[in-house]
C-alpha cells in the first residue's frame, strides 16, 4: 500500500478514506499545464496521492461539476466541463475520463467560450442563493442542449427550484 508520505509529500488537509459506493474523480494540478477541479459538488471522501494529484469521492445521487483544462507553450489546448450525477451501485452509467466508474452525464461542454458560459450560469444560480448541487438535474440537460445548439439557456430561478422540489417530493 502506498503511504501518503512515501514520496516525500505531506498531506495539506485531513484525509478521509474512499468509500466503495462512491464515484471517484481524479483531480490533478500541474501549474500552467493541466488542471482538473471541482466547481461544485459535496465531497464525501478524499485521498491525497501526491502534491499534484488527489482522488475525491461522491456519494450516490450527488451532482458534481468537473472541469478539465490543459495548455501548452502557446496557450489553452483543451477545456471541458462535465456535470454528472454519481450513480448507485448497479445503475447504468456513462464513462468519463478521470471519473470511476462513471456517472449519469447531464452536461458535457468543450471549448473555453462555452465552458465559461456554463461557469457563468453556475455563478448566476449561486447568486439566487441556490446550491448548484441541489437544482433539478434536467436543468443541466437543458443547458447542455441549448449551449450545444448555440442558443442561450433559460435562467434557473427560485420559482423553478420550488417546482423541482415539489416534483421531487412527489417522486416524479
Amino acid at each position: 500500500m502506498n503511504h501518503p508520505l512515501a514520496n516525500g509529500c505531506v498531506p495539506t488537509r485531513t484525509v478521509s478514506p474512499l468509500r466503495k459506493d462512491c464515484a471517484e474523480i481524479e483531480l490533478i494540478w500541474i501549474e500552467k499545464r493541466l488542471e482538473h477541479w471541482i466547481r461544485f459538488g459535496r465531497i464525501a471522501s478524499e485521498r491525497i496521492v501526491n502534491r499534484k494529484t488527489r482522488i475525491v469521492g461522491f456519494r450516490p445521487d450527488a451532482l458534481v461539476a468537473f472541469v478539465r483544462w490543459s495548455a501548452n507553450d502557446f496557450g489553452t489546448v483543451h477545456s471541458r466541463i462535465d456535470i454528472l450525477r454519481a450513480v448507485r451501485p448497479g445503475e447504468a452509467y456513462t464513462t468519463a475520463p478521470f471519473v470511476r466508474p462513471g456517472g449519469e452525464l447531464l452536461l458535457s461542454i468543450q471549448g473555453w467560450p462555452k465552458v465559461h458560459k456554463v461557469l457563468e450560469i453556475i455563478d448566476r444560480i449561486e447568486a439566487e442563493d441556490l446550491d448548484p448541487c441541489d437544482i433539478a438535474p434536467e436543468h443541466w440537460r437543458h443547458v447542455h442542449n441549448r449551449l450545444s445548439a448555440g442558443e442561450p439557456a433559460r435562467a434557473y430561478t427560485a420559482e423553478r427550484h420550488q417546482a423541482w422540489l415539489k416534483r421531487k417530493a412527489l417522486g416524479q
